[in-house]
């Protein structure tokens, strides 16, 4: 299987999932935020972020003007995102605080979306 469609396959089903469980459970969110606060949390979820990251970026890593372009930057932002709580949480945690609850809603619809959008490529439900 290409390494572009395993990952939209992978971030597709997992920001749809991610989606549903916010959405039956908004109390999650203010749960992650108190949770930053917490120094093992923040090194637990700072390391995820950046292997993450790191294993996106080295199997895939296509700049070109496609739907493959939404699984690189997937993998980037995660890495910039695990770096910047790991190195700087001291700054990150605030920046990260200033979104508020309804902020966290519209962009979690957005994820909802990107992850529609890349298992309809994948699986082409709705030709594009």
């Amino acid at each position: 299987m290409d390494n572009s469609i395993f990952l939209a396959k992978l971030w597709g089903w997992y920001l749809i999932i991610f989606f549903l469980i916010l959405s039956f459970n908004p109390k999650r969110i203010k749960q992650i935020f108190s949770d930053l606060h917490d120094e093992k949390f923040l090194i637990i979820t700072a390391f995820i972020a950046i292997i993450v990251g790191l294993i996106n970026i080295l199997f895939h890593n296509i700049w070109e003007p496609s739907w493959k372009l939404i699984i690189t930057m997937i993998g980037w932002i995660s890495l910039f995102l695990g770096l910047a709580l790991f190195i700087f949480p001291n700054r990150a945690i605030p920046n990260l605080e200033l979104i508020n609850i309804k902020f966290v809603q519209v962009i979690y619809m957005l994820l909802f979306f990107i992850g529609v959008f890349l298992l309809n490529n994948v699986y082409e439900i709705i030709p594009i």
